[in-house]
């Protein structure tokens, strides 16, 4: 193997370890039962305060209906103007609601906005029945799609947040289901971004439970929730320089602590992190290629090098590449040939694959033969 140096251009990719207490202790306090701070593109923890502690959601329980509806949407097994009408069970909820009658009919598109601006849980419900005939269906689903993404501190018992014995998870598993949702399906956004509009051809008007939606400053979502037993709960979104942060703040004293908790996290992960891409400074140079078609291959990154650093760690990321002197036909396209390291402060945070950007077939024996005589008609 042939080892090339290679200086940092700029930064970037994968998970950091999680925060050290030295780090965790720069970060503010909380006045929550639990609480974490997650950022969006690598899913790296930032900051957590019992995280894991089983709780009630309340309506951040919705998250989880959103997603699943958002993932059915984006697969084309259900429109955003296919039209859902209300059962009778979906009517009686109560709780929060848009006074669903049953029999009504809603476009998705309405139905997605009653869930995201005022917590409707007439119009969960009767999303979750449409897509799956019936809540305890879907409420199956739900658990289905947690154990999928790792949420085993949950365990859902309705597709609203209504108390409901047994029905429990956690600010992780929470922020887990809030980046799946903004992380593939961006187009939530036009519905959790919503500070005031109206369904009924305007005769209802919706004004956002998320007050940070009006008053913090790129605020993308998520999802409120409040009950006696869980106190007040939230799933609060951000964006700004291209990273978006998730902070989860659940059994928080007062409505207002729960939003000045999860301002207070989002303001910390901003003022302290960044994304950033980290390249080579160097072009990659062909490797050579025994028996090929092609005498040599060029080798590219196979994904992103984009990372999450603190940003007082910008300008100690450098990078070093380690290359396969010369590869044998055939060579696949995607073959590895080599890895560029992202390190920071001299400890590697991340390990990238260097793989071939074409294929190239094996020589034949004619082709052999033909490429012999050449080399020796050059010489000549």
């Amino acid at each position: 193997m042939k080892r090339y140096a290679a200086a940092l251009l700029s930064a970037a990719v994968l998970m950091l370890p999680l925060l050290s207490p030295a780090r965790a202790a720069s970060a503010p306090a909380v006045d929550a039962g639990a609480a974490i701070l997650m950022e969006k593109e690598t899913g790296t923890i930032l900051y957590e305060q019992n995280s894991h502690d089983k709780l009630e959601p309340a309506s951040v329980t919705k998250v989880m209906t959103l997603l699943l509806v958002m993932e059915a949407v984006d697969e084309g097994r259900v429109s955003l103007d296919d039209l859902v009408t209300v059962s009778a069970h979906a009517a009686g909820m109560g709780g929060s609601q848009t006074y669903m009658e049953q029999g009504e009919q809603f476009t998705v598109r309405d139905m997605l906005k009653a869930v995201a601006v005022v917590s409707g849980n007439d119009a969960a419900v009767a999303l979750a029945e449409h897509l799956s005939g019936s809540e305890e269906s879907f409420v199956a689903l739900m658990n289905r799609r947690a154990a999928e993404l790792g949420m085993t501190d949950t365990a859902f018992q309705n597709c609203t947040g209504l108390p409901a014995a047994g029905h429990l998870t956690s600010a992780h598993d929470i922020a887990v289901m809030s980046r799946e949702l903004i992380l593939n399906h961006p187009g939530i956004r036009e519905f959790t971004t919503i500070w005031m509009d109206s369904i009924r051809d305007g005769a209802f008007q919706l004004v956002n439970t998320n007050k940070l939606i009006r008053f913090y400053e790129g605020a993308t979502g998520l999802k409120t929730g409040s009950t006696d037993a869980a106190l007040y709960c939230l799933s609060a979104t951000a964006e700004k320089d291209g990273m978006e942060l998730i902070a989860v703040i659940l059994k928080a004293p007062t409505s207002d602590v729960r939003f000045a908790s999860a301002q207070a996290l989002l303001n910390f992960g901003f003022a302290n992190y960044t994304l950033t891409d980290v390249y080579p400074s160097q072009a990659l140079p062909p490797i050579d290629v025994l028996l090929g078609e092609q005498a040599q291959v060029q080798g590219v990154l196979s994904r992103s090098s984009r990372i999450l650093v603190e940003k007082t760690e910008l300008n100690a990321v450098t990078t070093e590449l380690t290359l396969c002197e010369n590869v044998e036909a055939p060579v696949e396209a995607g073959q590895k040939l080599g890895e560029m390291k992202v390190l920071v402060n001299g400890q590697v945070r991340e390990a990238i694959p260097i793989v071939a950007a074409q294929a190239v077939e094996r020589l034949t024996v004619p082709g052999i033969f033909l490429r012999f005589l050449r080399t020796l008609f050059m010489a000549g």
